[in-house]
């Protein structure tokens, strides 16, 4: 596994387990078919047809590709964090219960723990 070089910003996201400001993130609103990939380590993990406007201020996801994320207990002890299962990037966090998709399931991510790769036509 190679990791990528890491800007200030996404290494406060990525090693530090801070958030990016709401509705600031480049993929919050942003609708392209495609595949996100982990900005650290460029493991695939999210698809674009499972992304959805969740109106939080992150992007958001009702399913990851099997095998790329592991869940944690979050320090805070009241949620439940993502992080790449390849080189352990934190990604956001995930939450249960909200019913917005059939899944029920909202991966809140922080855009600058992303990369975009657009489908090919």
């Amino acid at each position: 596994m190679k990791d990528y070089p890491l800007t200030p910003a996404e290494k406060a996201v990525i090693e530090d387990a801070r958030t990016e400001t709401p509705f600031s993130g480049e993929y919050d609103d942003f609708f392209i078919p495609g595949t996100y990939i982990c900005c650290r380590c460029h493991t695939p993990l999210y698809k674009s047809e499972n992304k959805f406007d969740a109106r939080c201020g992150w992007p958001a996801f009702d399913n990851e590709i099997p095998g790329t994320i592991k869940l944690l207990p979050d320090p805070d002890g009241q949620r439940t964090e993502i992080r790449c299962a390849a080189c352990d990037a934190h990604l956001g966090h995930v939450f249960t219960g909200e019913h917005f998709t059939p899944t029920d399931t909202r991966h809140c991510v922080n855009s600058l723990s992303l990369k975009f790769i657009p489908a090919r036509p």
